[in-house]
């Protein structure tokens, strides 16, 4: 269960910084590099998030499972 709460917390964290970056892009002067930040930690939290899942996936945490007819 806890690995299912990280990957949703990664989900969540990403969803928020592109939004603040968004927001930023939309509202800041050209000089400020704020967008560029956000978009950095949102791009940071992707990368994270898919070595999480490839550790949770060796070490047993998840597993995959097929569609089933």
């Amino acid at each position: 269960m806890i690995p299912k709460l990280a990957i949703v917390a990664f989900l969540i964290a990403i969803v928020v910084a592109l939004f603040f970056g968004m927001s930023y892009l939309i509202r800041d002067p050209s000089s400020e590099r704020r967008t560029l930040n956000a978009l950095t930690w949102r791009v940071g939290l992707q990368v994270g998030l898919i070595a999480f899942l490839a550790l949770a996936y060796f070490l047993g945490w998840i597993q995959p499972h097929g569609l089933t007819r």
